[in-house]
């Protein structure tokens, strides 16, 4: 008997989103749907993250309510746990946000399957890989996809794409209900590996890094011409440090086996960073060394 599409469960708006991840990225998203009123469970094992995303959400949400004009209402929740089970144990929706790691996504993902509600829709964050690199790991795909948060309150375009097997109408719902967290949603009409954005960007990262590589400008030099250029707020430099230069590697070597003739040097001069341990603005030092409490 074939499913019939989905619909929100009638009391969705009495269960909380679940956030897989306390990073950067996690805590960000975390933050925006508690800023649009929502209940919040972010998980993370790790204290430090968890205590850095409590800090995060407490500092933002109420002034990102406000700039972003989202409905009048109470401030949403957010609740942090060590454990997943009762993280997810109710939510009917949940974004996993943790490390560029197939594996350890896959991994995330089986546990998410035999904890989450039946109805809950599961969502990955990845930048890099598709979702239907992660159906197997899950008995339903039809409410697996990819929702890609870029760098929320600054960023907020977010790309919906299907694993292959979604159930369409999920993807309606999502399209639907996110712009009242003050998001922007685009579907991705067919599976791409960097969604819509993100191929542009990378590509124009990726040059970038390369001027640096190859001496002919600084890292400070090339975000002050594309801020004049383009009138953004925030150079790629600058973006790079804030998003982690660990996580902007991971992302390049996985494009890197995927697509013939992408050139070393930006990969080489993003593992020299690392390897000294410049993550960016979470180590306190990145193309830029200014970021010290």
């Amino acid at each position: 008997m074939e499913a019939m599409p989905y619909v929100f469960p009638s009391d969705v708006d009495e269960r909380p989103i679940a956030v897989i991840g306390g990073g950067t990225l996690g805590r960000r998203i975390a933050m925006i749907f508690a800023a649009g009123g929502s209940r919040v469970h972010l998980f993370s094992r790790s204290s430090c993250s968890r205590e850095a995303a409590r800090r995060f959400i407490d500092e933002h949400a109420v002034d990102v309510r406000e700039r972003l004009r989202l409905a009048a209402g109470p401030l949403g929740t957010a609740e942090l746990f060590d454990a997943l089970e009762p993280a997810v144990a109710t939510a009917w929706l949940v974004v996993e946000s943790v490390s560029e790691d197939l594996a350890l996504k896959r991994q995330v993902f089986g546990e998410l399957a035999r904890l989450t509600e039946p109805d809950a829709i599961l969502a990955t964050n990845s930048s890099s890989y598709p979702s239907s690199r992660l159906a197997g790991a899950v008995e339903s795909p039809e409410r697996l996809l990819n929702v890609h948060f870029q760098m929320p309150p600054e960023l907020i375009a977010v790309e919906l794409m299907s694993c292959g097997r979604t159930d369409p109408a999920v993807i309606d719902a999502l399209a639907e209900r996110l712009p009242r967290y003050g998001l922007v949603p685009f579907t991705v009409m067919r599976e791409s590996v960097g969604f819509l954005f993100n191929r542009i960007w990378h590509a124009a990262r990726r040059e970038c890094l390369m001027v640096v590589a190859e001496g002919v400008s600084t890292p400070a030099e090339v975000d002050r011409i594309w801020q004049l250029s383009l009138g953004t707020a925030l150079g790629p430099f600058r973006l790079m440090d804030r998003i982690g230069l660990d996580v902007t590697l991971a992302v390049e070597q996985h494009y890197a086996t995927i697509r013939d003739s992408i050139p070393t040097a930006p990969r080489d001069l993003l593992r020299d960073y690392v390897d000294k341990g410049f993550l960016g603005v979470k180590s306190g030092r990145g193309f830029y060394d200014d970021y010290a409490d």
